[in-house]
């Protein structure tokens, strides 16, 4: 007499995914395979994910690969291995993209808000100053504050409100009469006849004006045809409406002379 296998035939009748393992002749106990649960007769994928996120980071998605295998991946927002997630700060990257005179501030994943510091104002992605400050900063009106700063007319740095009327950096370098203007001392006048005192006039507001006066005490005409803008007959507004916290900026391709 020879003893019965019973795991000859059919595994057993263990599951496929069991391991038929001889006991007593005749007899056999079905165990399941690494990564499988069950009684032997029927045995199903273990999914570790659903113990304690499969050993993620809360802040992490788990994958199940194959039977008790995962893998771990931050969600959006966080960066890490999948085991440890970090919250990314839009702020801590070239100021979440606000300007740099406005303060970011984390509110959600992948969301920031932008705003203007104090003494500035805009949407928080552009931030202007005093118009005075704001001179300085753009290139088409950085030669009339240099010409400001060299006669100390320090007039348009005050609460205001006021309307500069700025001749482009160009027109200022290329007019031959500003050294004469210089020279003869007069130069301090013509660049306050650019300047409106107690008022911030936009460019829609202007095509509503014939004349304004200056600080210089002078009158300035104002013409509106075609969409376009015209001073004393001569200076047109080719860039308008930079608005800073006591007033705003127009360029002109001219100089207004008193």
């Amino acid at each position: 007499c020879s003893a019965i296998d019973a795991c000859e035939s059919s595994n057993g009748g263990c599951s496929a995914k069991a391991e038929c393992r001889r006991t007593t002749p005749g007899s056999r106990a079905c165990v399941c395979s690494a990564g499988y649960t069950g009684d032997g007769i029927v045995c199903m994928e273990i999914n570790p994910c659903l113990v304690n996120n499969g050993g993620c980071d809360r802040n992490a998605e788990c994958t199940q690969t194959g039977p008790n295998q995962a893998v771990c991946n931050c969600l959006k927002g966080y960066s890490g291995d999948g085991k440890n997630c970090t919250y990314i700060s839009l702020c801590s990257q070239n100021n979440g993209g606000c300007s740099e005179f406005a303060i970011c501030n984390d509110t959600e994943l992948t969301e920031r808000t932008c705003t203007c510091k104090t003494n500035y104002t805009g949407d928080g992605f552009q931030c202007r100053g005093n118009i005075f400050q704001e001179l300085l900063r753009n290139s088409n009106t950085s030669r009339f504050y240099f010409h400001l700063q060299a006669l100390s007319i320090r007039d348009i740095s005050g609460p205001g409100p006021f309307t500069l009327f700025v001749p482009h950096t160009d027109v200022l370098n290329s007019d031959p009469r500003v050294k004469d203007w210089i020279a003869k001392g007069v130069m301090a006048q013509v660049l306050r006849h650019h300047v409106v005192g107690c008022a911030s006039l936009l460019y829609e507001d202007l095509t509503a004006i014939t004349n304004i006066t200056s600080l210089q005490g002078e009158q300035i005409h104002i013409s509106y045809s075609q969409n376009s803008l015209v001073l004393n007959n001569k200076a047109e507004i080719v860039l308008s409406d930079a608005v800073g916290t006591n007033g705003v900026i127009h360029v002109i391709n001219q100089i207004l002379v008193p």
